[in-house]
């Protein structure tokens, strides 16, 4: 049996904060911009980042019994720093099955686990950044409106596998 993981073994993360406090004459497009490019790199940080690799690796043995999936979670979260409003947080889930791995396999050309399940997840984190970033895009359309974005903003990306093994 599988030894309980913490969070931190589970997740991969990336983290960005924009300092620069755009100019008070600046458009809501060019206000959105902004928070979008620090999703976009909180999503790179989280694709690039040193916790994905260890994520592969754990993953490696779904790709060997043919029953196991995981599933898991995208969040993109953005902090309003110097403002009163609440945090605007998308979360969309995600499931791998041995299936996506071997689709994978085909792309790749190779049949290491752990190049495979990076690919994967890559994938997922991807998409799940693009589907929880237009969940939240209302609110965030909202909060630029309410002018909460003039200040220091954080965009935090992060993706959570855990393993599903189904019940016996």
């Amino acid at each position: 049996m599988e030894r309980a993981l913490s969070l931190n073994d589970r997740q991969a993360r990336g983290k960005e904060l924009d300092t620069d406090i755009p100019d008070g004459d600046s458009t809501t497009p060019e206000r959105m911009r902004r928070l979008f490019g620090l999703v976009e790199s909180g999503y790179r940080r989280a694709a690039q980042g040193t916790e994905i690799g260890p994520l592969a690796a754990r993953f490696r043995a779904i790709g060997d019994i043919s029953h196991q999936t995981a599933r898991g979670d995208v969040s993109v979260s953005v902090h309003y720093l110097d403002s009163e409003r609440h945090d605007d947080v998308g979360v969309v889930p995600f499931g791998i099955t041995p299936r996506d791995l071997e689709e994978a396999k085909k792309e790749t050309r190779t049949s290491r686990p752990d190049v495979n399940a990076i690919k994967v997840l890559r994938l997922r984190l991807r998409d799940g950044v693009l589907a929880a970033y237009r969940k939240i895009e209302p609110r965030l359309r909202d909060a630029v409106k309410e002018r909460a974005d003039v200040g220091h903003v954080a965009a935090e990306v992060t993706l959570d596998l855990r393993p599903n093994t189904p019940s016996l």
